[in-house]
C-alpha cells in the first residue's frame, strides 16, 4: 500500500513535474529550498490546484485520474496551514466541531475527546481563538485537523510562523501523533531539525522535480545529495534505552552497530528513541583508543569518500550496517589513507537525543 501522486503543472517560469510513490504509513517529509515546489505539490494533493492529467491513489483510494477527480471538500483529509485560520469569533469547543458537519457520525475514526486529549487542549475549550497564544492556536488546528477523522493529514510548513520556544512547545504533540495514529501525514518543511525529528521518509525537491526519495536516514547519508553536506549533516539512528548506570549518570543506548553512552535520561528500558549524530562529531582512527574521554567508539569501516570544499572530506561510514558520517580534513583522509573499505574506528563526540 502506497500513495502514487503524478502532476505537471505548469505556472508560467516555474513547472511542477513529479512521479512519487512513498509509504502510507508514517510521517513523509517533503523537503528542500524556497521555491521548489513543496507547497503547490501539497496543494496538488489536496485538490486545491487544478491538473487536468494528474494522478493520486492513496492507499486503495482512488482520488484523481485524468478528467476524474474527487473534490477538495470530499477528499478525507485534513489539513493544517502556517496561519491556523481558526474563526475569531468562536470559542475553541465550536471551532473543533466546525468541521464535523461533512463527517457523518459512522465514519469517525477518531472522536473529538480523543484530538483534544491528544493535543491537551481541554483546558482551552471555552476560550475564544483570539485569545490564544500561537502555540495554542496551531494546537487546535492539528485537533481540528484531526477531529474531521481524515485519511491522509497535510502539514505545509505548521511551525514556521512561531519562535522556537513555540516550536519546542508543538513538536511533542507532533511526534505522538506519529506514535498513537495510524494516519498518513505528509508534512512541508525547510527545517532540517524538524524534519530529522519527525519523518520516516523523505522527499528531496529541487527546481519542481524530484531529486531523490527514501528512507530518512538513508537520505541524510547520501554522499551525492545536499542533505550530507555542510554543518547540518549528520546521521540519525533510531536505538532503545538499554539500561542506565546511576553511579556515573549514563544512559545506553543500543542500535544494531553498538552501544551509545549519554547523560542520564529519564527513559524506561526499551523506550524508543532516535539520535542525531553530526559528521562534524564524529572522528576516526585506524585503531581503538585508550587513555580517552571519548566513551562512544565504534569499529566500522569506509563506504564511500567525496570531498567537500578544498580542505575537508565527507566520509560516509558503515556501522555493522548502520550509516554514519564522519567529517575530516583532506590532510587527515590522506594521512589515514582513507579509501573504500578501510576499517576505522568511529569516535562519536556528541549525540543528540531527538
Amino acid at each position: 500500500m502506497s500513495i502514487e501522486a503524478r502532476f505537471h503543472l505548469n505556472r508560467g517560469e516555474f513547472v511542477l513535474d513529479v512521479d512519487m510513490n512513498i509509504p502510507v504509513r508514517g510521517v513523509t517529509a517533503l523537503y528542500g529550498p524556497s521555491g521548489c515546489g513543496k507547497t503547490t505539490l501539497l496543494r496538488a494533493i489536496a485538490g486545491l490546484e487544478p491538473c487536468r492529467n494528474g494522478y493520486l491513489r492513496v492507499g486503495d483510494m482512488l482520488w484523481q485520474d485524468g478528467g476524474f477527480c474527487i473534490p477538495t471538500h470530499k477528499r478525507p483529509l485534513g489539513l493544517v496551514f502556517q496561519e491556523t485560520c481558526l474563526f475569531a469569533h468562536l470559542n475553541v469547543q465550536r471551532n473543533l466541531e466546525y468541521g464535523l458537519r461533512r463527517v457523518p457520525g459512522h465514519e469517525r475514526k477518531i472522536s473529538l475527546d480523543k484530538a483534544i486529549g491528544l493535543l491537551d487542549i481541554g483546558h482551552l475549550l471555552l476560550r475564544r481563538a483570539d485569545e490564544l497564544s500561537g502555540g495554542e492556536r496551531q494546537r487546535v488546528a492539528i485537533a481540528r485537523a484531526l477531529a474531521v477523522s481524515p485519511g491522509l493529514l497535510l502539514m505545509d510548513e505548521p511551525l514556521s510562523a512561531l519562535d522556537l520556544s513555540r516550536k519546542q512547545e508543538i513538536l511533542p504533540y507532533l511526534e505522538s501523533l506519529h506514535d498513537d495514529l495510524n494516519i498518513p501525514v505528509i508534512y512541508v518543511s525547510h527545517s532540517p531539525d524538524e524534519v530529522a525529528r519527525l519523518a520516516d521518509h523523505l522527499v528531496l525537491l529541487e527546481n519542481g522535480r524530484i531529486r531523490a526519495s527514501g528512507a530518512i536516514g538513508e537520505m541524510l547519508t547520501r554522499l551525492d545529495l545536499s542533505l550530507a553536506r555542510g554543518d547540518d549533516a549528520g546521521a540519525l539512528i533510531e536505538a532503545v534505552v538499554a539500561g542506565h548506570d546511576d553511579n556515573y549518570g549514563l544512559t545506553f543506548l543500543e542500535f544494531p552497530g553498538g552501544k551509545f553512552s549519554v547523560a542520564r535520561k529519564a527513559l524506561p528500558e526499551g523506550h524508543p528513541v532516535r539520535l542525531r549524530v553530526a559528521a562534524r562529531d564524529v572522528s576516526l582512527t585506524l585503531e581503538r583508543q585508550t587513555g580517552t574521554s571519548i566513551l562512544n567508539i565504534f569499529p566500522s569501516h569506509v563506504e564511500e569518500i567525496i570531498p567537500e570544499g578544498s580542505a575537508q572530506m565527507m566520509v560516509r561510514l558503515a556501522v555493522g550496517n548502520i550509516p554514519l558520517l564522519s567529517r575530516v580534513t583532506r590532510k587527515s583522509a590522506v594521512l589515514l589513507n582513507l579509501a573504500r573499505g578501510t576499517p576505522v574506528f568511529a569516535q562519536v563526540k556528541s549525540v543528540a537525543l531527538l
